[in-house]
């Protein structure tokens, strides 16, 4: 059912969302901003300073993060585009929805899988700490999983986006190129895709973090070790933070994918699976926010920078207005 745009005075298509295009602009611009920018101070923060670089339950944190970078610098760019040039893919080219894709599915979907074994791993570092006091140990339980993780990650989308035999359709009048690669057609492929990248990560994220909470809990109780709590509260909140937003922005759109593919017919919840696909990217940018308020010291350091800042300002202000009023007094 096509939706005339009264804003833009465009009529969008059964396969882009009904809210118009001027307000998905100022949602992604105001959000993706602030969220590149707090990247970029986690990152640096924790691959520079000397206490947080080699903490293991970083490490997972910052793959997270610079998987998120690609939605951030390239899918929501091409997106902004993609509005400002009134509904058209630009440049449309084959290259475009290619790199857009790699975007809007290796690195998003590859986001989910990785969260889903940060929340594994902070069983193993809370609960197994013993097993990482060795180097052997460490890069058993902590270093090769990671590793396995990314090489699988970028050889199976390597594989379907750039190798797989079939031929992809690109809609550039679409967002995304309407977000459908050719490989969801086949069989093998596209179920192993929507039910191991999508569902299930975003369940094992729910439970292995509610899990964790309840865990974390019962063996303060039992054993009443407050510096054992205070040494792992944080990565308890970070983690269940993150589960948080992915029970809002994820998990609702999986649930309603897997109806349709249970017999639910496409027409019913059509408009509102796009609005749960576009709330994606507000769980992209929330990310960096919810691991920098949950990062020692980062948060204070933020705060300090823009209180001196602040500081430098009114002291800069205060000494033109003094020479201001100076000047007319020499008058």
């Amino acid at each position: 059912m096509a939706t005339n745009d009264s804003d833009s005075g465009d009529t969008f298509q059964d396969d882009e969302i009904s809210l118009s295009r001027p307000i998905r602009f100022w949602i992604l611009i105001l959000f993706d901003f602030p969220s590149a920018i707090c990247s970029f101070i986690l990152l640096t923060h924790l691959l520079v300073n000397r206490t947080a670089r080699p903490a293991l339950n970083n490490h997972a944190i910052v793959v997270l993060i610079i998987f998120g970078l690609p939605t951030q610098l390239m899918d929501v760019p091409l997106y902004l585009t993609f509005i400002i040039n009134s509904g058209n893919v630009t440049p449309a080219a084959p290259s475009t929805c290619i790199a857009w894709w790699f975007a809007a599915f290796a690195f998003y979907n590859g986001q989910q899988i990785l969260l889903a074994w940060t929340a594994i791993e902070r069983h193993i570092l809370i609960f197994k700490s013993q097993w990482a006091i060795t180097k052997r140990g460490r890069f058993f339980s902590h270093y090769l999983p990671l590793i396995l993780l990314l090489l699988y990650i970028s050889t199976f989308y390597s594989y379907v986006l750039l190798i797989f035999p079939c031929e992809n359709t690109y809609e550039y009048d679409l967002p995304v190129c309407n977000a459908y690669p050719c490989y969801q057609d086949d069989l093998i492929l596209g179920t192993w895709d929507f039910f191991g990248h999508n569902i299930l990560p975003a369940f094992l994220v729910a439970s292995v973090s509610m899990a964790l909470l309840i865990r974390v809990i019962r063996q303060k109780q039992r054993l009443n070790q407050q510096v054992q709590w205070s040494k792992h509260r944080r990565m308890t909140i970070q983690l269940v933070s993150m589960s948080i937003l992915n029970i809002i922005f994820i998990l609702p759109l999986n649930l309603l994918t897997l109806a349709h593919l249970c017999g639910l017919p496409d027409e019913y919840g059509a408009q509102l699976q796009l609005y749960f696909y576009f709330a994606g990217y507000l769980f992209i940018f929330f990310i960096p926010f919810v691991c920098t308020s949950s990062t020692p010291g980062l948060s204070k350091k933020i705060k300090l920078i823009f209180s001196c800042q602040d500081q430098i300002q009114t002291a800069g202000n205060t000494s033109i207005n003094g020479a201001v009023i100076i000047a007319r007094r020499r008058r």
